[in-house]
């Protein structure tokens, strides 16, 4: 999954994020959930959300 859709999305699930710093290049953080960012229930661009480490970014794509 792509992770565009918020449904698809919830806290403790793992994901590869794209960090506002790395969207140039596409590279991507690896990292599990914590709260969902975004409030609308698509975005082209991939939801938004906080990881448990701190770090906040776009969902590139849903690992598990």
């Amino acid at each position: 999954m792509d992770g565009k859709n918020r449904d698809d999305i919830t806290p403790g699930l793992k994901v590869a994020i794209v960090l506002k710093k790395d969207q140039r290049t596409g590279a991507k953080t690896e990292g599990v959930v914590k709260d969902l960012l975004t409030k609308s229930k698509f975005h082209p661009h991939g939801i938004k959300v906080r990881l448990e480490d701190g770090q906040v970014g776009r969902v590139a794509e849903i690992l598990e």
